[in-house]
């Protein structure tokens, strides 16, 4: 059977640095059967495990990097700042560190997965020190502040936040971003990004957060693209229930 060869958004001002390698890839170019079709990267939602070894693979190849480092997500606000490759869990095509929903490191040839069907992907890159990050935001990661939290953290490794850029991934679009027990869910001070009686727009809350932690508005790049709206080239939770897992990777060549 043919498949065709994994497509990726990418971001102008992440594009711009030299030796970066990076990309939100769409749903196309793998080969898992429905309704994992078809480059499923998750292994814990009844995929093949041999497909989903070979998808790692060709995203691996398009970008030229030689290890992916991924994480079991949690929905949380813990950053996993990787070293080298040393000392991971290999699961046959990519690197485990472990739990949490951040993972950063300025090391060369690593690739930081996270994975997506929704949720954003907030990629960052700061020139000056290296420092790369992937940062797994859903709205309850939105409420943790993980990126507000992981853009602090990684400053006190030596990330200048004025030379940081970002790059926020295709995730669910206000339009589809609805809430309806919003007042015990969403935190009062989220309450001004509402869009309509219960939807609101996380986009912005990351554009907000990224902000207040220091970075530059300049420096800020949203993919203005709904994954529900959009669930023929994107992964939707809440558009389909059960489906695959984008795959969003940023590293040094």
């Amino acid at each position: 059977m043919e498949f065709e060869e994994p497509q990726r958004v990418t971001f102008e001002n992440l594009s711009r640095l030299p030796g970066l390698v990076h990309g939100v890839f769409t749903r196309h170019g793998g080969v898992s059967a429905p309704p994992y079709q078809s480059l499923n990267v998750a292994w814990n939602n009844g995929d093949l495990p041999d497909a989903v070894r070979e998808n790692l693979k060709r995203v691996k190849m398009s970008l030229g990097l030689e290890w992916l480092v991924s994480t079991p997500q949690v929905h949380g606000d813990v950053l996993n700042f990787i070293r080298a490759a040393q000392g991971l869990e290999d699961r046959g095509g990519v690197l485990l560190a472990p739990p949490g929903d951040a993972l950063a490191t300025n090391s060369t040839g690593l690739g930081l997965l996270i994975k997506v069907a929704d949720c954003q992907s907030i990629l960052l890159a700061d020139p000056q020190s290296r420092i790369i990050a992937n940062i797994h935001s859903g709205w309850r990661g939105s409420v943790a502040n993980i990126a507000g939290k992981t853009v602090k953290h990684l400053e006190r490794l030596g990330l200048n936040t004025r030379k940081t850029v970002a790059g926020i991934s295709p995730s669910l679009g206000p339009c589809c971003a609805e809430f309806i027990n919003y007042e015990r869910e969403i935190p009062e001070e989220f309450w001004r990004f509402r869009v309509g009686p219960v939807h609101f727009d996380f986009r912005a809350i990351s554009r907000w957060q990224l902000r207040a932690a220091g970075l530059a508005e300049e420096n800020i790049e949203v993919a203005a693209k709904c994954t529900v709206c959009e669930r023929a080239d994107y992964f939707s939770y809440r558009g389909e229930g059960e489906t695959g897992r984008l795959a969003s990777v940023i590293g040094w060549k």
